[in-house]
């Protein structure tokens, strides 16, 4: 069975690829090379082989550098877009802060004029109470006066009865003076008590109108402090998100930084006025805690450059390999691939520890900065810092290059808390938003 099959298989071949030979001539002899079908069979399969696996690679090639241009075209419409993001956010944060500070200089001007509004009633209702104390003191007067009266009509009267004369009763010379005088009296008296009482009516009707314009004021005062607050809430809450999801606390961020800056003083010390032993002013309430909540910015803004949060390179890059795993081994950071000299910035502020050649990092910058954060910035063509210099947040610091153990030109950049390794891009996306 073998013998036949074999034959079959050979006659096959035979058809297909018949015997062939290959003369090889020299100047003494001749000789030939015997291709059997067997050994045509397995050259034109090689050869197939060969063919097919270049036009395959070729595809693969084509294919790569097809999709290396797609990414490289979508990687610049990412960035454009993301830089116009950053110019709106940014934008709409300047106008926030001009609107925060025309509200806070209506604010002062409210409290200014309520302030004067606030002394002109104190003087008023003091007016008032002297008009009252007047008043009580007029009706007392009046009310001995009128005794008086009484009394001196009485004697005159018991005066009368007691004189018999006939031709008359007449009242003599003293008692007509006293009765003048109680008369003088009783006419000043009525007079001065109706001009006591004309004051008093005017005192209530300015204290009313003064109450109406400080109830107008009080709602004015309302409106801004609810825009104020408004905004104070639209400004705080982005950059309590961003610190959240980076993972740091907020609450111990702003504490660490006050002591930094400690100083107190100036127009954002808390407003205090006199309650007199009463109750805490409303409006004074609300006032500090805009104030708070402006403070609380402030030092947000302070950690905000000091932590990590913007991106070490702002040209055309594409990310070539991310945080975590990679050939068996631990990659500590994120890679921006970017050609030879794209210039490379500090993404927070803080000291260079080191400036210089490491094993497998090549030429490397390190930046501590606060919270016990660390940056580095490796594989670098060119370093523009060194060793205990500060550095500011986009300040620029070197040039992605080829150095170290690496396969081509990219910035190797790394975040570590306390020593340890963390994902750089929580920071990136956590600041995305906001700055």
């Amino acid at each position: 069975m073998r013998s036949r099959f074999s034959q079959r298989i050979h006659a096959f071949l035979e058809r297909r690829f018949p015997e062939r030979r290959l003369f090889l001539r020299s100047d003494n002899e001749t000789r030939f090379i015997r291709l059997k079908p067997e050994t045509q069979l397995v050259a034109w399969t090689g050869c197939i082989a060969v063919v097919a696996w270049t036009i395959v690679a070729t595809a693969i090639l084509l294919m790569d550098s097809i999709g290396a241009g797609n990414f490289r075209a979508q990687a610049q419409r990412d960035q454009l877009t993301y830089e116009q993001r950053l110019n709106a956010l940014s934008s709409e944060r300047d106008a926030r802060a001009l609107e925060a500070l025309a509200a806070q200089e209506r604010f002062n001007s409210a409290l200014q004029q309520i302030s004067i509004m606030q002394s002109e009633l104190l003087a008023t209702e003091e007016k008032r109470r002297e008009l009252e104390t007047g008043m009580e003191a007029v009706q007392a007067t009046l009310r001995d006066a009128m005794r008086a009266r009484e009394e001196a009509r009485a004697q005159v009267a018991a005066m009368t009865a007691e004189n018999d004369d006939p031709e008359g009763a007449t009242i003599t010379d003293e008692a007509a003076g006293t009765v003048n005088l109680l008369a003088d009296a009783l006419a000043e008296t009525a007079a001065e008590r109706d001009q006591i009482a004309a004051d008093a009516e005017f005192a209530i009707e300015h204290a009313q109108e003064m109450e109406l314009e400080l109830r107008l004021l009080q709602e004015r005062n309302d409106q801004i402090f609810r825009q104020l607050e408004e905004a104070m809430l639209v400004s705080v809450e982005p950059l309590d998100e961003m610190f959240r999801a980076a993972g740091m606390n907020p609450e111990n961020l702003i504490n660490q930084v006050r002591r930094g800056y400690s100083g107190t003083g100036g127009p954002l010390t808390p407003l205090q006025f006199s309650t007199r032993g009463g109750e805490p002013d409303p409006d004074a309430l609300r006032a500090n805690a805009i104030l708070s909540a402006m403070d609380r910015i402030n030092l947000y803004r302070i950690a905000a450059e000091k932590a990590p949060f913007s991106i070490p390179v702002k040209s055309n890059f594409r990310y070539t390999s991310g945080f975590g795993p990679r050939w068996g081994r631990m990659h500590n950071g994120t890679d921006f691939a970017a050609p030879i000299g794209t210039p490379t910035y500090a993404t927070a502020d803080g000291v260079v520890t080191h400036a210089g050649w490491s094993s497998g990092y090549g030429r490397l910058i390190k930046i501590r900065h606060d919270f016990g954060i660390e940056t580095r910035y490796a594989h670098l063509n060119s370093m523009d810092v060194q060793v205990g210099q500060r550095v500011s947040r986009g300040e620029k610091i070197g040039a992605i290059g080829n150095s170290g153990r690496s396969t081509g030109p990219h910035l190797h950049y790394e975040v570590r808390i306390n020593g340890n390794p963390v994902n750089p891009m929580i920071y990136i996306r956590a600041g995305q938003n906001v700055f």
